[in-house]
């Protein structure tokens, strides 16, 4: 079995810091081989995106461009309809038949699990990580007997099977997110030490979150 792999999904509408400190911390932590960031075309439960797919990459791009182990996959922007996550996995556990899958996401997105698409097939196919920011409370109820019924002991775990475990872990709390970054550039207000410098050039050239 080879060495897990972690799947980073999300509109990087845009990538900030509050992303790349979570991706950072987790895969030096989980020791992931790779972690992959993966933008969606069509979110389900959220608005679309109000940068375009190629600048959304080229975003991603330059904020990783000098750190090892980071990549970008631009499967579900080529991909018609929406991104549903389990799509995703299918296709990567085609690819990959021997290496663990590990995907990571917020508390928030693990609220809202139960209401994903086909989500139970979602732990056939992956492990799930969550990152848990200092302050939050885990959720109780149907979610909470499913984290009991598959809690990882340890990191080990995810490396050892390829799918079907739960990890929670603690990660620096930066409470920054891409609406407010969007919310100051419309007021005209500046946007630095929220994003790396280089995705702050592609922003201002582009003129993508400017209004209409």
């Amino acid at each position: 079995m080879k060495q897990a792999i972690g799947i980073f999904g999300g509109t990087f509408d845009p990538v900030h810091y509050g992303h790349l400190r979570t991706a950072w911390e987790l895969r030096s932590l989980l020791d992931l081989a790779e972690l992959r960031f993966m933008p969606c075309a069509q979110p389900p439960l959220k608005a679309a995106a109000r940068a375009s797919g190629p600048q959304r990459v080229a975003m991603l791009e330059a904020a990783i461009s000098r750190y090892d182990g980071f990549a970008v996959d631009q499967r579900e922007l080529s991909r018609e309809g929406p991104s549903y996550t389990v799509d995703t996995l299918r296709e990567l556990r085609d690819e990959l038949p021997d290496t663990p899958l590990c995907l990571i996401i917020g508390m928030d997105a693990w609220r809202s699990f139960t209401h994903w698409e086909r989500w139970q097939d979602i732990l056939d196919l992956s492990h799930i990580v969550v990152a848990h920011r200092p302050g939050n409370t885990l959720p109780q109820g149907e979610l909470a007997d499913i984290y009991q019924s598959r809690a990882a002991a340890d990191a080990d775990q995810l490396h050892s099977v390829l799918a079907g475990s739960i990890y929670i872990h603690e990660v620096t709390q930066l409470e920054i997110s891409s609406s407010a970054i969007r919310n100051l550039i419309t007021d005209g207000l500046g946007y630095e030490f929220l994003l790396p410098p280089e995705v702050g050039e592609l922003i201002s050239s582009s003129g993508c979150y400017l209004p209409e």
